[in-house]
């Protein structure tokens, strides 16, 4: 699942950011787009009396690397359970190695008692977006455009094409897999 764009990806990567550019939200610092899943920004990854307001209990920083997007557990200390995923906002970025753990992340905070998840990046439009579209897609069973719809009703976002490549392939290989067991 590299992501890579494929030549008939072009219009269905055309069709996603039409859904995209449909969304009228203003970027704000933090949205929840889904229940007890939020995503935002680093000012807000920052700041831990508004994560504390708001219940946060696990923290995804898909920005791990950045200047300035550094976290670590010893940061949040108890109050929440820290994830870091050094992701570059680029089209040379290979983020499908940290799909299925930052998956597996959101849906272990969310299970956890009162588990409420902040996913973020720099801005909370790209890398954490992507994050959180494909745990959609892999835990809650969404298609990519549906999982798009959904997180655009509540927040701005905007993933870059290889990223957007990587959830059109995540989308083909789950629709083969489901197809060939209903189960999955």
């Amino acid at each position: 699942m590299s992501g890579r764009t494929q030549p008939q990806d072009f219009a269905l990567i055309k069709e996603l950011e039409y859904i995209l550019d449909s969304c009228r939200l203003e970027l704000t610092s933090v949205d929840e787009v889904w229940p007890n899943l939020y995503i935002g920004n680093v000012a807000i990854a920052q700041n831990r009396s508004a994560l504390r307001k708001l219940g946060i209990t696990h923290v995804l920083n898909a920005a791990h690397s950045k200047q300035g997007s550094i976290g670590d557990q010893s940061y949040y200390g108890n109050m929440c359970v820290y994830c870091g995923i050094p992701a570059e906002d680029s089209d040379q970025f290979d983020l499908s190695q940290y799909v299925k753990s930052a998956a597996d992340f959101i849906q272990k905070g969310l299970k956890s008692k009162d588990g409420k998840v902040f996913v973020h990046c720099i801005m909370g439009v790209s890398r954490s977006a992507t994050l959180v579209l494909a745990f959609l897609m892999l835990r809650q069973r969404l298609s990519v455009s549906d999982a798009i719809k959904q997180v655009t009703q509540k927040r701005a976002i905007y993933p870059n094409k290889r990223f957007l490549s990587l959830l059109l392939t995540l989308d083909r290989q789950l629709t083969r897999r489901r197809r060939l067991c209903p189960l999955l």
